[in-house]
């Protein structure tokens, strides 16, 4: 009798057991992207730059826009991504691309390093984001007292040498110093958007198709712009 009420027993919990784990491993699943995307943004080069305008318009009055990042637009993008506009911006961490233009998941295709320069990899990662993604919009974003063009300014002014890679980090924002050097005005603001404006025009005559050709039937525009640390205003400049 106590055998078959252990038999029985176990049976029972097996079913139970079946079912939780049926639970555990179906749930998750429909949980899941099924098909990869390859959707990419309908926004024109003019659309893009005026959300990033309005939406850092909107940061500016403490009610940014409430950009969808919960768990439903994660699933939404887990297996494909519909950014419209590349984000070439400084690595401080007072600079947060989505929070100053009030974007969420999936929307900016954010390349950050000290100082907002474009070497090998990030002209690389951009141009991957124009073609491979269709974005229509690079934004090229220095800020306020940035310590990378504050290094720079160090060695033009006092000949400064800094160990390590800083060195080699902050010799492409170099020639943005000097050519600022003689102009009124504070050197390392000025140097910031001298810096940006080295950046926007490199992109611009870049010679990749990848970049050239959108550029010349106007689906992209390389854009600059500078974000003020003390107001949380990002001033754009060099629209053309």
């Amino acid at each position: 009798m106590i055998d078959r009420l252990s038999r029985r027993h176990l049976i029972g919990c097996g079913c139970h057991l079946g079912a939780a784990a049926l639970a555990v491993t179906v749930l998750p699943a429909r949980a899941l992207a099924l098909s990869p995307s390859t959707k990419k943004t309908d926004m024109s080069p003019d659309q893009a730059l005026k959300v990033m305008k309005d939406g850092n318009a909107s940061y500016l009055t403490d009610f940014p826009v409430q950009a969808a990042q919960g768990r439903e637009r994660r699933i939404e993008i887990a297996l494909g991504q519909t950014p419209f506009c590349v984000l070439v911006s400084c690595s401080d961490s007072r600079v947060s691309p989505e929070i100053l233009f009030g974007r969420g998941l999936g929307e900016l295709f954010i390349v950050r390093n000290a100082g907002n320069t474009v070497d090998t990899a990030a002209l690389g990662s951009i141009e991957y984001a124009v073609s491979q993604l269709g974005v229509p919009l690079v934004l090229v974003m220095g800020h306020s007292r940035c310590g990378a063009v504050e290094a720079a300014v160090s060695v033009v002014r006092d000949n400064t040498q800094f160990p390590g890679s800083i060195g080699r980090m902050v010799e492409p924002i170099v020639p943005a110093v000097l050519s600022v050097r003689d102009k009124p005005g504070d050197l390392v603001e000025n140097s910031v958007r001298a810096n940006v404006d080295r950046v926007v025009n490199r992109l611009r005559s870049a010679s990749e198709p990848a970049l050239l050709d959108p550029l010349r039937v106007g689906k992209l525009r390389v854009v600059g712009a500078a974000y003020s640390l003390d107001t949380g205003n990002v001033d754009f400049f060099n629209e053309a």
